[in-house]
């Protein structure tokens, strides 16, 4: 098997939008984007300097009253004519996702309808944004108090599902009346420029939507701006820190989405296949490359080795390819950085943790070594306080680790600084409850997941971020409440 280099002609321009169209840099600088599954340079991405940035915000300001003054039910019709946008372009942003960060098309082609499916969702919020009257005294007045935007929203998003990211975000921003200035990473930029476009071309007003590729000055720029009301980041906590750390300068508020190091629990009493199966899935996706990974398995002492088996099943079942191909189910990590922080851990594991690498534990070559592929590993018998078990990789690599009491089962699962997700496997539905109660994360899927659906609030807590997407939750994450009182 050979991987195909990429396309070029996939890539659409990969100018900052500004406005009413693609603008011409001024920072002068540029990032030389190259295919994960080959190693090759495709393109190169003009990056947004800090002039930009004030460009872009400035546009955004002048666009916030326009925004917010249009009608409920043309912004609802704006984000429905969006999702339609979407749904139309599913096979092109299908295509821009696999080539700009090597993501299989099996992965890649899910997230359109993902899209779809929020914008749909939060297009029947904007005329039901209601607010409370409420009782005062003791003198007689009416006072009643309403949602309203933030204004201009800076949106951070990462790499590894950057169309989906741009959606879950951009989504609840805009129906709540928001215009948004969003800084991809110079990795993957052309999904979210794509989508901007999209976002003019259905007849959004021009400054509402704004996209600004760029690094680490563009953000900083972004979030130490006295004209930005909000902010929101989804990536690293390192990063979230810095960021906090220049917003509390100005008092901007902030909605962290962060990382994870999530918890799967595995009982004797779970159908032991699909759990072995589910704990593959949720950990070797996106070739371990997500927030809601469960790269922590703890499974009942008594079912251990027999789990183990059905896993290292499933871990050779795995179909590891050229992105372009349906079949494959497991691409490469992002960049070669990420391949050999990634490997040097496994190295460590296998030093330092007292477990067992029992599966994979090195990068690829063969057809595979030009690109940053890893394979799928699996360490047994973790320290519970090892790096590995401790730390989020970010790759595909799955520990497992023993318990043999529900209260230790309790207890590994939230030793753990993050508190995003956390996953059950168990017939008992009175130990599914007692532990979607006790377990330390802001979501736990018992037996299964149903996917992200947009009506489901979405967020972690502890190290894992502040704030929530989706649902009404998402609209009040980017909305303030005005008081008002009137005397009588």
């Amino acid at each position: 098997m050979s991987i195909k280099s990429v396309a070029r002609e996939v890539f659409p321009d990969p100018r900052p939008l500004i406005g009413a169209g693609r603008i011409p840099v001024t920072g002068g600088s540029t990032y030389d984007h190259v295919y994960a599954a080959t190693g090759e340079p495709t393109v190169s991405v003009p990056m947004a300097g800090p002039d930009d940035v004030d460009t872009a915000i400035a546009t955004a300001r002048a666009a916030a009253p326009v925004w917010r003054a249009t009608p409920a039910n043309e912004k609802r019709r704006l984000l429905w004519d969006l999702a339609r946008a979407v749904e139309k372009n599913a096979d092109e942003l299908t295509a821009v996702q696999i080539a700009e960060n090597g993501t299989p098309r099996a992965n890649a082609s899910y997230y359109p309808p993902l899209v779809v499916d929020g914008l749909e969702y939060y297009a029947g919020w904007p005329d039901k944004l209601v607010g409370n009257v409420n009782p005062v005294w003791p003198a007689p007045a009416l006072d009643y108090d309403i949602l309203e935007p933030h204004g201009v929203v800076v949106i951070i998003i990462p790499w590894n599902s950057p169309l989906y990211s741009l959606g879950s975000v951009v989504a609840p921003a805009l129906a709540a009346g928001n215009t948004v200035v969003v800084k991809p990473p110079e990795l993957t930029p052309f999904t979210s420029l794509r989508f901007a476009e999209l976002a003019l071309e259905v007849g959004f007003p021009p400054g509402v939507v704004n996209i600004v590729p760029g690094g680490g000055e563009v953000g900083a720029r972004l979030v130490e701006h006295r004209d930005v009301d909000m902010i929101h980041f989804t990536g690293s906590g390192p990063t979230a820190t810095r960021i906090l750390t220049s917003a509390a300068k100005t008092l901007t508020p902030v909605g962290l989405e962060l990382g994870g190091k999530s918890p799967n629990l595995i009982f004797a009493d779970a159908d032991l296949d699909k759990a072995s199966a589910a704990a593959v899935q949720y950990c070797m996706q996106l070739s371990g490359q997500g927030c809601l990974n469960g790269s922590r398995v703890l499974i009942e002492d008594s079912v251990f080795d027999d789990v183990l088996e059905r896993v290292l099943t499933h871990v050779a079942a795995i179909r590891i390819g050229d992105p372009e191909d349906a079949s494959t189910s497991f691409g490469p990590v992002i960049n070669a950085t990420a391949a050999d922080r990634i490997v040097a851990l496994i190295e460590r594991a296998r030093s330092e943790s007292g477990g067992k690498v029992v599966a994979g534990g090195s990068r690829m070559g063969g057809e595979f070594e030009g690109g940053y592929y890893i394979e799928p590993t699996v360490v047994a018998d973790v320290d519970p306080r090892s790096e590995v078990a401790q730390e989020e990789i970010f790759g595909p690599v799955l520990s497992l680790l023993r318990f043999t009491s529900d209260e230790e089962a309790l207890a590994l699962a939230n030793d753990s600084r993050y508190g995003l997700a956390a996953y059950v496997q168990t017939s008992d539905v009175t130990r599914a409850t007692r532990f979607a109660d006790q377990l330390e994360s802001g979501m736990v899927w018992v037996n299964g997941t149903g996917g992200l659906t947009p009506s489901i609030p979405f967020g972690g807590s502890k190290d894992s971020g502040v704030g929530r997407l989706g649902g009404r939750s998402g609209l009040e994450l980017f909305s303030r409440v005005k008081n008002v009182w009137i005397g009588r």
